[in-house]
């Protein structure tokens, strides 16, 4: 099963949500916690993802190198200018449950 999402003048966080419910597979019958569940999930118009200019300059991702007082930042509009596919791609990671199950549910979310 194939569900195509047009993003569209859509809020960034609605249509995470929305990813994840679908990559869990819980809108089905057949809904198991324990499964990653099935059929891929495809967005199309990425860059015309609508998000609030309060909201570009607020945000901030943090990510740390590993050594000592390497703490990096980056707001919310630079890393939309660099890549809106990983911007989207980390709001749904961000939503999935913390388990073994999200890096297989992750690799059906299909970004163009």
């Amino acid at each position: 099963m194939e569900k195509i999402i047009d993003v569209k003048n859509k809020k960034l966080g609605r249509i995470a949500s929305e990813i994840a419910t679908i990559l869990q597979n819980k809108k089905s019958a057949y809904y198991d916690p324990r499964l990653a569940g099935s059929g891929d999930v495809i967005i199309k118009n990425i860059d015309k993802l609508d998000i609030s200019l309060k909201k570009k300059e607020q945000k901030i991702y943090y990510h740390h190198t590993g050594y000592i007082g390497h703490l990096k930042e980056k707001r919310l509009k630079e890393f939309y200018e660099e890549s809106p596919k990983k911007v989207l791609r980390k709001a749904v990671e961000g939503m999935l449950p913390k388990n073994s199950l999200r890096k297989k549910r992750l690799k059906r979310l299909i970004i163009e």
